[in-house]
């Protein structure tokens, strides 16, 4: 892993990946890596690393019956020395939910862009 990561050019969100995939065995896993937009702050200036700021979108039933906190607890940990180690990660922003709570969200999502449709006049059926 250490060769793999040392030639990539993302060795930080590839570590993150491995430690999450293998600890959470996620059915979904987004990793947006946003530190250009954090490059200009102040506290950024004298960091050497491209990868500071990630935003991460995690389902996984190893959150089931777990509240948010404790999820990102869970995901805190994993990633506890690359969050402490220098031009480590900076910012980590969550979005964490179990395979149901994603399933439920994504009939709500359809319900609502049929009833869009419907609003404006589209024959789904036809269509």
């Amino acid at each position: 892993m250490s060769s793999m990561a040392s030639q990539s050019q993302t060795p930080m969100e590839d570590i993150m990946r491995a430690k999450i995939t293998t600890a959470l065995q996620p059915t979904k896993l987004e990793i947006h890596n946003d530190s250009h937009l954090h490059a200009h702050h102040k506290a950024m200036a004298s960091s050497t690393s491209s990868e500071t700021h990630f935003r991460v979108v995690i389902t996984s039933d190893a959150f089931k019956g777990k509240m948010q906190p404790a999820r990102h607890r869970m995901v805190y940990g994993l990633l506890k020395e690359e969050m402490a180690r220098e031009g480590g990660i900076h910012a980590l922003q969550l979005r964490t939910k179990t395979v149901e709570e994603e399933e439920r969200a994504a009939a709500r999502e359809k319900e609502e862009a049929e009833g869009k449709r419907e609003a404006v006049g589209v024959d789904v059926k036809g269509a």
